[in-house]
């Protein structure tokens, strides 16, 4: 190379590098994250296809060079830091493991969900210590839930869901004191769920679709709003004193192991709106106290497909906001109570509402159709009370049809309540 060529070049680093308004060590940690992606997943029209490290990110955000994906705002002695790194959900694949993530010291958010990255979460997040938002959903990351995420403490939403991730959840998450929002459903995380009773600020809890153990936490945070634990291997009871996350509205245990008995509090709880227990063993209710009932908040309760029986808990009925029931598929006997049916028929009012749905099909129902339901029409509510042993349900009621009613053989030979 001549020595004008040379003396060009440096000329142009060095004025390159005195203009720049990125600080270097950012430009260096994005220009390895866009190396870690296989080209043939950057396609034309992406957010990456436009990072053109020829000239300085931060300068050039919204051109035709840096079109989406990245943001600066933070001014450190001179130079900008870049905050966020968002990137567009359109597949990209690759790794993360040689990105110098302890340059980018000042990134609030990171999210590259929905895409096909792979390999090990790094453990040098643990670097991101300013770090409030980070979406890896939709991913392909294995391995196990790197316990330094736990020293995070600004991050306020995490999401780890739809990978591949196994393992237990780390304790260290108990350290995530300002933590809003925490998502890993859809993984294959195993072992009994964290005590995290301590983050005051959690309220939603997503970690359905795992192999997660043990029971329900005794201590849950008293912040949450929103509990999702289905489809995991949970059992055990469920605590008493569950009252006292008093803001909780959904809770959804569904397809999980818990047997014996649905405890009361769980009716009379202050501001529970969703209540899902489906798909598990319970056999027994426990019942509440009926003007404890009236001041019931639930709206949608769901405890179909497990082994409930006796008769029919009228107290339901009573439940002044409640539209949806399920309590299909189980073993209740004993006449469809003229609660129930004057609750679907009979329009609500500003006190009380009606049954939207009323779904009672595969027990051991007996006697005729409530009358209040024989001037139900289709669409006018979702009602079911096929599969049972009711006396006349033709499908000319389109609550009758789906199935049969079960035979006198199979009603008689039940059990002795069944006449």
């Amino acid at each position: 190379m001549s020595k004008p060529i040379v003396f060009m070049f440096i000329f142009t680093k060095l004025f390159f590098s005195a203009n720049s308004k990125t600080h270097p060590a950012d430009i260096k940690a994005l220009n390895a994250l866009k190396n870690g992606v296989d080209p043939r997943s950057i396609t034309p029209g992406s957010c990456l296809s436009s990072w053109d490290f020829t000239i300085d990110p931060c300068d050039n955000i919204f051109t035709d060079h840096f079109t989406c994906g990245l943001r600066c705002d933070r001014v450190i002695s001179g130079l900008v830091r870049v905050t966020e790194i968002t990137i567009d959900p359109v597949g990209y694949s690759g790794s993360l493991t040689s990105v110098p993530w302890d340059h980018l010291r000042y990134l609030n958010t990171l999210d590259i969900s929905d895409n096909s990255f792979s390999g090990l979460v790094p453990n040098e997040f643990s670097n991101l210590t300013r770090l409030r938002r980070l979406g890896l959903s939709g991913n392909s990351f294995a391995g196990e839930i790197p316990s330094v995420l736990g020293s995070l403490h600004q991050l306020e939403e995490l999401y780890l869901d739809n990978n591949r991730l196994h393992g237990a959840i780390p304790s260290s998450f108990n350290n995530l004191t300002k933590l809003k929002r925490l998502e890993i459903q859809r993984n294959c995380i195993s072992g009994e769920f964290p005590d995290l009773g301590s983050l005051k600020n959690l309220y939603f809890i997503d970690v359905s679709d795992n192999n997660i153990s043990g029971g329900v936490p005794s201590t849950l945070p008293l912040s949450l709003v929103e509990l999702s634990m289905r489809n995991n291997k949970l059992n055990g009871n469920i605590p008493h004193d569950i009252d006292k996350v008093r803001f909780l509205q959904v809770l959804d245990l569904s397809h999980n192991m818990f047997a014996g008995t649905v405890p009361s509090v769980l009716f009379r709880h202050p501001s529970l709106e969703q209540l899902t227990l489906s798909y598990n063993e319970f056999s027994s209710l426990q019942v509440p106290a009926v003007d404890i009932t009236l001041n019931s908040n639930l709206i949608a309760l769901d405890l179909s497909y497990n082994k409930l029986r006796g008769l029919l808990p009228t107290f339901m009925a009573s439940m002044p906001k409640l539209t949806a029931l399920s309590l299909e598929r189980n073993e209740f006997t004993g006449m469809i109570p003229a609660q129930y049916a004057v609750k679907a028929a009979v329009a609500g009012n500003d006190n009380t509402s009606s049954f939207e749905r009323l779904l009672l099909g595969g027990n051991y129902l007996v006697g005729p159709i409530p009358g209040p339901l024989l001037g139900l029409k289709p669409g006018s509510a979702d009602v079911s009370l096929a599969d049972n042993c009711l006396y006349r349900c033709p499908d000319a009621f389109f609550f009758c049809r789906g199935r049969d009613q079960k035979s006198a053989v199979d009603c008689k030979s039940f059990g002795p309540t069944i006449p």
